[in-house]
């Protein structure tokens, strides 16, 4: 009798999960930076430096996934997040910080995908792809656990010493490379890998060409995937904008970064509890009543920040929001998408994510450079609300269609 070869592959998994997690660095590096005499402007271009790269590599970093294997990616993606933490410490220069944004995207992409696909296929392989759902929630409790550890603990750290945040940090991922060490590669398609290693170029090049065709036909057909990929990803973005510039705005106001770790951790423990509990919230007020109610409140949060003196407080309640509308888009998509075209348009979905980066943060940066960052968090919100407007007329209209 076949024994389950690949079980260890979901308890490595998870440790792994937290060891990435753990980035202590995650809520004080634009503080540290700003300490180090970078200014707003150049903090908002290493930003979008990141998400250019990001954007640029997302499908390459899957074809070393697919072509190398999945264990392959989550190593290199963990020695490239190292040394992007070595330059970000050490790096004197602005020249250094954008190797170390570069190299740290590269970490991102190397890790996005390959993980949930090591998952997956390892349950796949010992007949066990019922669990996953189960498997990938626990997955991500666990992140979120790690996160809210990080903001405290690297908190804490940096009021003490900013080499201790990036020290651990460091640690932390390497711990998490020895674990991925441990892997065991899930052998699917092994021959044609090893017989038929297509060019990297040309392989990019193809898939490239196709997701962008694919993704077209699919937004001809149904125009509202498209709006509600724009609508949403950019909101996430002002949400990601709102979460890297409190840092200075408050070590403006005077917060330590032990406070700004507790406010922190105190946001994703919102976003966690609301994300777990958006099946039940759903249940009460309808997936329509989510989709209506939650931009007209984050709307709400992001004004009361901008122009309010307790930005931490609603800062907080942000979270709530953040936790229950991702799940709820997601859902929304996923039974708009064509099953043949999901994973090309869920792809997309991230390419746009980093596309409104690229123009968003360096903006907010710029005017919070040239102006304040209240300003900029004024913009952000007023932006905002003129996506929100043709969003809530798109989700009102015609209540009967079968697709909502």
């Amino acid at each position: 009798m076949a024994l389950k070869q690949y079980t260890r592959n979901i308890a490595l998994s998870y440790a792994f999960t937290v060891c990435m997690n753990l980035s202590f660095t995650h809520g004080i590096w634009m503080i540290y930076l700003a300490s180090r005499g970078f200014s707003l402007i150049q903090l908002g271009a290493l930003e979008a430096i990141f998400h250019i790269t990001s954007f640029l590599m997302e499908v390459p970093t899957g074809s070393v996934a697919d072509i190398w294997g999945r264990k392959t990616s989550r190593l290199a993606g963990r020695v490239c997040y190292a040394l992007s933490l070595v330059l970000m410490y050490w790096g004197p220069t602005f020249w250094l910080q954008i190797l170390a944004f570069v190299l740290s995207a590269l970490g991102y992409n190397l890790e996005s995908g390959a993980g949930d696909a090591l998952l997956y296929d390892s349950l796949l392989l010992d007949a066990d792809e019922s669990r996953y759902l189960s498997v990938k929630g626990r997955d991500e409790l666990l992140y979120n656990i790690a996160s809210i550890i990080a903001f405290l603990i690297g908190g804490y750290l940096a009021s003490v010493d900013y080499l201790l945040a990036f020290g651990l940090t460091i640690l932390s991922g390497l711990v998490g490379f020895v674990i991925a060490l441990f892997f065991k590669e899930p052998v699917i398609h092994e021959e044609i890998r090893k017989e038929e290693r297509p060019n990297l170029a040309k392989s990019i090049a193809q898939s490239l060409k196709n997701q962008m065709v694919d993704s077209m036909k699919v937004f001809t057909a149904t125009p509202r995937i498209a709006f509600l990929i724009i609508f949403s990803e950019s909101l996430f973005a002002f949400m990601i904008c709102l979460f890297f510039y409190l840092q200075n705005h408050w070590t403006n106001l005077g917060y330590t970064t032990d406070v700004i770790g507790i406010i922190f951790s105190l946001h994703a423990l919102v976003a966690a509890l609301f994300s777990v509990n958006a099946h039940r919230i759903e249940r009460a007020i309808g997936q329509k009543g989510i989709l209506i109610v939650c931009p007209i409140l984050l709307l709400f949060t992001l004004w009361t920040v901008a122009l309010t003196p307790y930005s931490a407080l609603f800062y907080i309640l942000n979270g709530s929001l953040e936790g229950l509308l991702a799940p709820t888009i997601s859902t929304y998509l996923n039974r708009l998408i064509p099953s043949r075209f999901r994973a090309t348009i869920l792809s997309f979905q991230s390419m746009a994510y980093s596309l409104f980066m690229i123009m968003i943060f360096p903006l907010v940066g710029l005017m919070g450079s040239l102006y304040s960052l209240p300003f900029a968090f004024s913009l952000m919100a007023s932006l905002a609300t003129i996506l929100v407007v043709p969003y809530l007329v798109l989700i009102t209209r015609n209540k009967n269609r079968r697709k909502l």
